[in-house]
């Protein structure tokens, strides 16, 4: 039952929860519903794509605002980070998100969903070292979501194949 546990204001101040697996599964729908529960609890919650927050964190640099973004970042109580699969990453931009995940550890929490296994992030950041020190630092003390199983979008789709609401 670790997503009963996850969704529990303590587990979600202290916890990462890396969602893995195959596409369609519910990791996005998981991650948001995880975010929309540490709102209601008052905490504060970011919402980036990999890209996205890959792209935010170069954009603060080149106009000299990435200490301020960082200092937000690492004030916000949970980081969601989403699709960590489809983009590769140069070794500045590897570097600028393991500093943020980094600067996180044990401290703030993050939710990464992802279709890759873990043995698999090499191929989206340069640096193997850095891979396995993000890794290490996102599976300490964390809860490991497989989302195997049928797709979620595939399930919705034949029982409401026009699309909208399944009560029209």
């Amino acid at each position: 039952m670790p997503l009963l546990q996850a969704a529990t204001p303590i587990a979600v101040a202290r916890c990462d929860f890396p969602l893995w697996k195959t596409f369609y599964k519910g990791k996005t729908h998981c991650s948001i519903a995880l975010g929309i529960k540490a709102c209601m609890q008052g905490m504060n919650v970011k919402f980036y794509t990999a890209a996205n927050l890959s792209n935010e964190l170069i954009e603060a640099m080149e106009y000299k605002r990435l200490l301020k973004l960082e200092k937000q970042l690492a004030k916000t109580d949970l980081l969601i980070i989403d699709e960590m699969s489809y983009l590769t990453f140069n070794l500045h931009q590897s570097e600028l998100l393991f500093k943020v995940v980094a600067d996180r550890a044990e401290k703030r929490s993050v939710v990464v969903s992802t279709n890759l296994k873990f043995s698999e992030w090499t191929t989206l950041f340069e640096n193997e070292t850095m891979v396995a020190a993000l890794v290490d630092r996102l599976t300490f003390r964390s809860h490991v979501l497989n989302m195997n199983g049928p797709s979620f979008r595939s399930d919705y789709s034949r029982e409401n194949p026009k699309g909208g609401s399944t009560n029209d």
